[in-house]
């Protein structure tokens, strides 16, 4: 860091940015509730819902990768304020759109309210020191309830006032806090050292990208972000196809899920500081498979042929079962959420905005994959449940890469005799090595 900040100042800039990341993040699953209105008056199929539902995704995880590098740039604070007052306009003039297109050219206008992830994480580690990044980065990435927000707000506006009006009173908070922002925030402490990294190419502030560890951090934040974020939106209308619920109540139960999945990302980052991201990302994705696994379990009726006759019995997954597996779900992928991102700053920490926007990018494409993925799946398969089939393919896919990389890397030590892993023990800040920045300190100190 250029200067030291005092704790007020650091709390300050961690205030502004995580309560406008939670009304970000709220306009950017809007669809999961207003979609299902507009899919009953357009009279929809899941795959057209699944689109709509992830357009703005697609929106908020591309922008990520260009509004990172304008933040490493020009700070958050301008890229912030003006990226709420954009994402406002556009949420307004989506009530204008009268047919599916129109609402699909809306979204990806309302999808770079998606953005503001990325531009708050480069911001928000610029005022605290590598030690307390994990933490501050978990309070900050709990901007997530803003989709709990939506699913559990939404609905009541949405029986009050209609679609449009839901959208619009969205628009209004979302350009007031954005003026606020500017007003009130301040440039973060790095300023100086960013404003003599202008000159850099665009080439040169992507070359962090040419390691493989970037890109393996971005397949975690697939499933642990992109998996969330797809959930948030479809939950509402699985709860109402699978279990008969009204709306109100499907919204309700979906912020079950969201609540814990972004609340809990402030504990992520304390237990990524305090224990070490490996661990943290291995309890994450050792439940998820467990409970994405049980949740795949269809409806099933069995028959055994028996001495006396067949036996008759049913296999099903009751309400109350399926809400205790998606809180436990949404708790430990906020773990992982917060476990990945505490790698970034210390790993390339010139290079925040650059590489956690790729990150961010990939992991909000999960968003938008996924959710049309879904819709694709009831279409052709008739299962509800193939939604979360998929998911257990991926976190099971992410599990067995990140073993094989870290047990891969602990072989290179052995034969080289030092202490370095890929994916190092995240209380010990001095065994990292980030690009272009030598390492004066032994390797093994602090073990």
């Amino acid at each position: 860091m250029a200067s030291n900040p005092s704790k007020p100042e650091q709390y300050r800039a961690l205030g502004l940015s995580t309560f406008a990341f939670t009304l970000c993040f709220a306009v950017w699953t809007i669809f999961s509730i207003i979609g299902i209105r507009l899919s009953e008056d357009l009279g929809l199929s899941d795959t057209q819902l699944g689109l709509l539902m992830a357009t703005p995704i697609l929106t908020g995880s591309i922008s990520r990768l260009f509004l990172g590098i304008w933040t490493d740039r020009y700070g958050g604070r301008w890229v912030f304020g003006i990226l709420m007052l954009t994402t406002a306009a556009c949420v307004y003039l989506l009530t204008f759109a009268t047919t599916y297109i129109m609402l699909l050219v809306g979204a990806l206008g309302v999808g770079l309210a998606g953005g503001a992830f990325i531009v708050g994480v480069a911001y928000t580690a610029a005022w605290f020191e590598p030690e307390r990044q994990g933490t501050a980065l978990g309070i900050f990435g709990a901007g997530n309830v803003g989709a709990a927000v939506t699913n559990f707000g939404a609905p009541f506006l949405l029986v009050a006032f209609g679609w449009e009006s839901t959208a619009q009173i969205y628009a209004t908070v979302l350009a007031i806090m954005g003026v606020v922002f500017l007003l009130l925030a301040k440039p973060d402490p790095m300023a100086a050292e960013r404003a003599g990294d202008k000159a850099k190419t665009f080439m040169e502030q992507m070359e962090p990208l040419r390691e493989l560890r970037v890109w393996r951090f971005a397949l975690y934040y697939f499933f642990v972000f992109g998996a969330f974020v797809a959930l948030a939106l479809w939950l509402p209308h699985f709860l109402i196809g699978v279990y008969g619920l009204d709306i109100k109540t499907a919204g309700i139960i979906a912020a079950l899920y969201t609540i814990p999945a972004s609340l809990f990302r402030v504990l992520g980052g304390w237990l990524s500081d305090r224990f070490g991201a490996r661990r943290v990302m291995y309890w994450t994705f050792g439940a998820s498979v467990v409970c994405a696994f049980l949740l795949s379990y269809p409806p099933t009726d069995y028959v055994i042929h028996g001495i006396d006759g067949d036996i008759r019995f049913t296999l099903a997954m009751g309400l109350p079962m399926f809400v205790v597996l998606i809180f436990i779900l949404g708790f430990f992928m906020s773990l992982g959420k917060a476990a990945v991102y505490k790698h970034i700053p210390v790993y390339y920490p010139m290079h925040v905005g650059a590489v956690g926007g790729v990150v961010g990018m990939i992991g909000g494409l999960g968003g938008f994959i996924l959710p049309l993925t879904f819709g694709v799946l009831n279409d052709l398969t008739g299962v509800w449940q193939s939604c979360f089939m998929l998911m257990f393919v991926i976190v099971a896919a992410a599990l067995v890469w990140m073993h094989y990389a870290i047990r891969s890397a602990e072989r290179v030590e052995w034969a080289a005799n030092e202490e370095r892993t890929d994916l190092p023990e995240l209380a010990s800040p001095q065994l990292f090595y980030p690009l272009n920045r030598k390492k004066t300190q032994d390797p093994t100190a602090g073990r």
